[in-house]
């Protein structure tokens, strides 16, 4: 009797453990397709996408560009106190002469319609230009070194957001990997514990505890998932990119 007892019972053992075996691999398998493995580009590539899609950062930079534009302008103002200037006139014109000798003087005059012009060189002098075109040029010179200050702080500001949120991106990632893992065994507790308990070899509280435990990991799996489908949005949505 206690011989077949002892065959019976490595049989069971035997048994349940094909069982679980069987089970892991089936569970695995069916994790393996729930879980969400991507295909992050480095760092490197995320950044110089960012760079290049920002729209405040692009903003920053046209404004740059603007003041750059508004120096030059103020470098060249004193042009425009020196030019050339040019006229003409078509019309009838009184001529009037004069021819003066030493025993008569005779006057002449005439009207003649005839076409008139004049070209010549200005320069003009305001004191006012002279004595602020230097408080000009330095306020111009100020408001472009604020303009790529801005710039820098937004590009610094970027690539900052950039790396978090690619490092929360990996983290996510590698979080839902142990989830996964994490329910793949505890759904082949709970089969085990199923057919445990319709064989009435375990008492209802425990099957209700091993149900619940089963519930709260599929439940943490459930937001792992959710938490790395929005790390990974956020993370296109600042730099542009598709990840896959």
């Amino acid at each position: 009797m206690k011989k077949i007892f002892k065959i019976a019972t490595t049989l069971f053992l035997f048994s349940g453990i094909f069982f679980y075996a069987k089970a892991q691999n089936g569970i695995n398998n069916t994790i393996k397709t729930e879980s969400v493995r991507l295909l992050i580009p480095s760092l490197k590539t995320l950044i110089d996408s960012a760079l290049v899609n920002n729209g405040m950062l692009n903003y920053r930079k046209l404004e740059m560009n603007a003041k750059e534009h508004n120096l030059k302008g103020k470098r060249k103002e004193w042009t425009r106190n020196f030019g050339l200037q040019a006229d003409t006139r078509y019309g009838t014109f009184d001529n009037l002469s004069a021819n003066v000798s030493e025993t008569t003087s005779t006057t002449l005059s005439s009207h003649t319609q005839q076409l008139n012009y004049n070209i010549g060189l200005y320069l003009k002098i305001p004191v006012f230009d002279i004595i602020n075109r230097k408080s000009l040029k330095k306020k111009a010179k100020t408001e472009l070194a604020q303009a790529k200050s801005l710039v820098k702080f937004q590009e610094d500001k970027l690539k900052e957001i950039v790396i978090r949120y690619y490092e929360d991106l990996v983290l996510r990632q590698n979080l839902l990997e142990i989830h996964a893992n994490n329910i793949a065994d505890a759904r082949v507790n709970m089969e085990m514990v199923e057919k445990k308990f319709r064989n009435g070899l375990i008492p209802i509280y425990e099957y209700i505890r091993i149900s619940d435990i089963t519930s709260r990991i599929t439940s943490e799996y459930e937001t792992a998932k959710s938490d790395l489908l929005l790390s990974k949005k956020l993370l296109e949505n600042i730099t542009g990119v598709n990840i896959n």
